[in-house]
């Protein structure tokens, strides 16, 4: 009976402990704003219209561990993203834009974000993207 007890509360420790060390993501007090400026142009490069874009999908991936996104928003009629609640960790922002020697004639545009402490307000430079 009191192995068991001595055993239990060994493993409601770790898992306290555990629950601390907690990987970037959401449940923070922190977060990255910033605008997506795009630019219009013809098959000659000219520009044609310029202006902050709205409804136009922004994506951040949490950590370094993996390549696939974890959130998505899409602006609103200025052009602005805000990803809310965000613990302290390593992000990285980005949107899509024209690329014509591409696969897929599209490449990322990324922002690399460091949030080192909680209830950080980030705001990051226009992201500008062709199309």
């Amino acid at each position: 009976m009191k192995q068991g007890l001595i055993t239990a509360t060994i493993f409601a420790l770790f898992l306290g402990l555990a629950a601390c060390n907690k990987a970037p993501g959401e449940g923070g007090t922190s977060s990255i704003t910033g605008k997506i400026y795009r630019v219009e142009t013809n098959v000659l490069g000219d520009t044609l219209d310029e202006y902050y874009a709205a409804d136009y999908d922004v994506y951040i991936m949490y950590g370094q561990e993996d390549s696939i996104y974890d959130d998505k928003f899409a602006t609103s009629l200025d052009g602005s993203y805000e990803f809310k609640n965000l613990l302290p960790g390593s992000y990285t922002v980005f949107a899509y834009t024209r690329c014509d020697l591409c696969p897929g004639e599209e490449t990322a545009v990324t922002r690399d974000v460091e949030i080192t402490e909680k209830g950080t307000a980030i705001n990051l430079d226009d992201i500008v993207v062709f199309k």
